[in-house]
């Protein structure tokens, strides 16, 4: 029986991760078991204390004993999973553990290596989201396809999902520490000539007072993180 380790990086959500541990069970997955490992980022507002019920319930905690980022915390989730498959899930509630199944399809087939959840395909019904946010997305997206030589339309996406194999490939090659993990693994897996695929998937977005993280920064970062990993790494 094949396993999907699911990879939650964790920083301040004591009001979700229950909630996403709980919509991540209720998928059904066929003969593919699940995994979950929760990886806590130095949580300071009673997030760690959820975990602990979590661990106890079978969830896989680790912990970080400083904020080190969403990339850091990552890392310690993919070296520690055990599956055949690999996915992220953010504690945040923006993305539908449901769409799991369109995320591994290509896996199981064989046709695929790394496959991502596109927030800008498909026709499935999702609120509009702030024009701004969309824009800085796919600029972001733009400018990393220039640096791989790839045609993504997402590479922001939370929702990557990975073989055992691929991940073993680009894992040792990863260093973002923060957000910009998301141009390093993409870098990576162009630079691997890894076997990428795109689907659609739901996407919620909340809000700053909701407590969304990622900022103007972050952006920043990622556009120095696009010239740093395609083009001054190996």
């Amino acid at each position: 029986m094949a396993t999907l380790s699911v990879i939650i990086p964790v920083y301040n959500e004591a009001k979700t991760i229950r909630s996403i541990v709980d919509l991540v069970r209720s998928v059904d997955l066929g003969d593919v078991q699940k995994e979950i490992i929760a990886v806590d980022d130095c949580s300071t507002d009673g997030t760690r204390e959820a975990l602990h019920a979590l661990a106890a319930d079978g969830v896989r905690v680790l912990l970080h004993e400083r904020n080190r980022g969403k990339g850091a915390a990552l890392r310690t989730g993919f070296a520690a999973a055990t599956g055949d498959y690999l996915v992220v899930q953010d504690a945040d509630l923006e993305y539908d553990p449901h769409d799991y199944p369109l995320l591994l399809a290509p896996l199981l087939a064989g046709t695929a290596d790394v496959v991502y959840g596109s927030r800008y395909l498909g026709n499935r019904p999702r609120p509009v989201t702030r024009f701004w946010h969309s824009l800085a997305n796919r600029i972001i997206t733009l400018c990393a396809n220039m640096t791989t030589n790839l045609a993504l339309t997402d590479v922001a996406t939370c929702y990557k999902a990975f073989t055992k194999e691929a991940m073993a490939r680009i894992l040792p090659r990863l260093t973002a520490e923060r957000f910009d993990i998301e141009v390093d693994i993409t870098a990576r897996v162009a630079k691997e000539r890894l076997r990428l695929y795109e689907v659609g998937v739901v996407y919620v977005g909340r809000s700053y007072a909701d407590g969304k993280k990622i900022g103007v920064r972050d952006g920043i970062a990622f556009l120095w993180a696009m010239v740093k990993y395609n083009w001054l790494r190996s």
